[in-house]
């Protein structure tokens, strides 16, 4: 078997460490036909869809691939821009954003990078470039707060996929959650207060999770609590009572029961029961996409105003804000503890190079 980027190494090459940050993906464009590319991947990994697999293979280009890419290309067509979808933006912000602070701190000893677990820029590209800069140290960081089976689970599989084609493999770190980060609440926190004190409070917080089937919860994902505790942490530093928010899970698929509540069915339910003003914010979300500016925004915004709602507020995602900045680069340096990186002058690394070349390695 030929390793996948072995002629790449080279002896005397000095150390460094990788941050990669991920998050799920994006089309490459709001086509039909980027949408099938995309949906192909994301829906065919059994940590997304745990039915059996000739099943499912059956129903996915049978039906969901003829019929949801045309749905999903409109939806994505009212978020895009010319620099590409949200997600894409967002993320690549947050990763110079990343980058530029660590390297005030480490020089270029850190080599920062991001990718998608579906679609681009992949992950397979990002650990190319890893390798190339000589990595040999790298931390792991899926943007996902609340842990689930089908986003840091997948996420990992995807990484350990890779490197069972690679000769080299670096010292490995994976941050799988970090649902109760401090800073991370205090970042989510201080930023809502910001919107209030420039848009106005309304009556209600509703705060607002991707959801997951429901049997994921039964068989021991820890999703669901993971998203009560941030939303009891966050409401205890905002100090609301427990009257004044509620938790609920959006962006459902299929006809199989999901996590409860539903956002859609409390906004409408909310606003006949009287609830005239609503903000929402979603705390699992890292940055916007489509699920918080389309769906949220739009859809939701009106299922709201239509059930006789009076005023609603979406609170955008952290993206890269400095504070949120801040809170993810104190979790990495917190993941990077006890990590320390050679310090070779660039004469230590050529004496390497000569004795590695002396006894027979290809110079």
């Amino acid at each position: 078997m030929q390793y996948k980027g072995a002629e790449q190494f080279a002896h005397g090459q000095p150390d460094k460490f990788g941050v990669l940050i991920t998050n799920l993906g994006t089309p490459d464009a709001p086509t039909t036909s980027a949408l099938r590319r995309y949906l192909s991947e994301f829906l065919a990994d059994p940590r997304v869809v745990e039915v059996p697999r000739l099943l499912w293979w059956l129903v996915l280009h049978g039906v969901i691939l003829r019929i949801r890419p045309p749905r999903s290309a409109k939806a994505y067509q009212k978020v895009w821009t010319q620099e590409g979808s949200p997600l894409l933006i967002h993320t690549r912000n947050q990763c110079s954003a990343i980058q530029a602070t660590l390297s005030k701190r480490y020089g270029d000893k850190v080599v920062v990078q991001f990718a998608m677990r579906y679609g681009n820029p992949s992950i397979a590209s990002a650990l190319d470039t890893f390798q190339e800069q000589g990595v040999r140290q790298l931390l792991i960081l899926p943007l996902y707060p609340q842990y689930s089976a089908s986003t840091s689970a997948s996420t990992f599989d995807a990484i350990a996929a890779d490197y069972t084609r690679r000769r080299w493999l670096p010292d490995i770190r994976f941050v799988s959650h970090y649902p109760d980060f401090p800073p991370y609440i205090e970042a989510m926190a201080t930023h809502i207060e910001q919107h209030w004190q420039q848009q106005g409070r309304h009556q209600k917080l509703i705060l607002s999770y991707h959801g997951i089937p429901q049997k994921y919860l039964h068989r021991g994902d820890p999703y669901y609590c993971e998203c009560h505790q941030t939303s009891r942490l966050l409401a205890d530093r905002l100090g609301l009572a427990e009257d004044q928010y509620q938790t609920t899970f959006q962006s459902r698929f299929g006809r199989e029961a999901w996590l409860q509540p539903y956002t859609d069915e409390t906004l409408k339910q909310l606003a006949t029961n009287g609830t005239q003003s609503v903000d929402v914010f979603c705390p699992g979300f890292s940055a916007d996409c489509l699920e918080t500016i389309e769906e949220i925004d739009e859809e939701n915004r009106g299922f709201f105003l239509g059930a006789g709602g009076k005023a609603f507020s979406y609170i955008p995602a952290l993206n890269s804000s400095p504070a949120h900045i801040d809170a993810l680069v104190q979790l990495i340096e917190r993941n990077l503890q006890g990590w320390e990186l050679s310090t070779d002058a660039p004469e230590a690394s050529q004496q390497s190079r000569l004795r590695a070349t002396a006894l027979g390695a290809p110079r």
